[in-house]
């Protein structure tokens, strides 16, 4: 003898399953943008380590600068002010907004800025240039440099993936519904198309 459903019991399975499909739709979603989440927000942690590394070269770098060049205090000044505004701001991907990423922008092109007129100096003085300490130390600096910008470019890379996934249909329904926001990125300030002046 078979059974057979009756319309109501069919309805309610439809329901079910439909149920189970935006379920199972709302958990990959949310789980995807958890992920691209936590991918911005490593690229940014990694970001400022570059930056900390950066900031922590400076002294040695000012020491063996002075040791050859003592008169050049202003400068000496200005690199170790423009470390000290550099250090100072510090934020969490999750709270970067586009004020606090020009903020941070700024500080760390005064840093940079800063430094090219300490490097500039070894021109000046052929026993600094010749200096191994000196020469370790450039190198280690050009190579953060280098991998500032790389960090940058990955973090933008990552922020780029997380806000269009929470800006793409259905997955905006879900991030409005769990908080997820667009994250700024980092721009190039429109100074950095000029190279800096260095005058002695």
């Amino acid at each position: 003898m078979s059974k057979t459903l009756s319309k109501g019991s069919i309805t309610l399975i439809a329901i079910g399953i439909v149920i189970l499909i935006l379920i199972g739709g709302t958990l990959t979603t949310y789980n995807g943008l958890v992920s691209k989440d936590e991918a911005a927000s490593t690229a940014w942690s990694n970001l400022q380590a570059q930056y900390q590394r950066r900031a922590d070269l400076v002294p040695n770098l000012v020491n063996t600068v002075k040791g050859y060049a003592k008169h050049e205090s202003e400068t000496f000044e200005s690199v170790v002010a423009a470390r000290a505004k550099a250090t100072q701001l510090s934020v969490d991907a999750d709270n970067l907004t586009p004020e606090r990423a020009r903020q941070i922008l700024q500080a760390q092109g005064d840093l940079s800025t800063a430094l090219g007129k300490l490097m500039a100096i070894s021109e000046s003085y052929p026993e600094l240039k010749a200096s191994e300490n000196f020469s370790e130390l450039q190198a280690q600096l050009e190579g953060t440099e280098n991998r500032i910008a790389e960090s940058r470019r990955l973090y933008n890379e990552s922020v780029q993936t997380f806000n269009t996934a929470v800006r793409r249909f259905p997955a905006n329904i879900v991030a409005g519904i769990f908080g997820f926001e667009k994250k700024s990125k980092f721009e190039a300030q429109e100074s950095a198309a000029n190279a800096p002046q260095v005058e002695f």
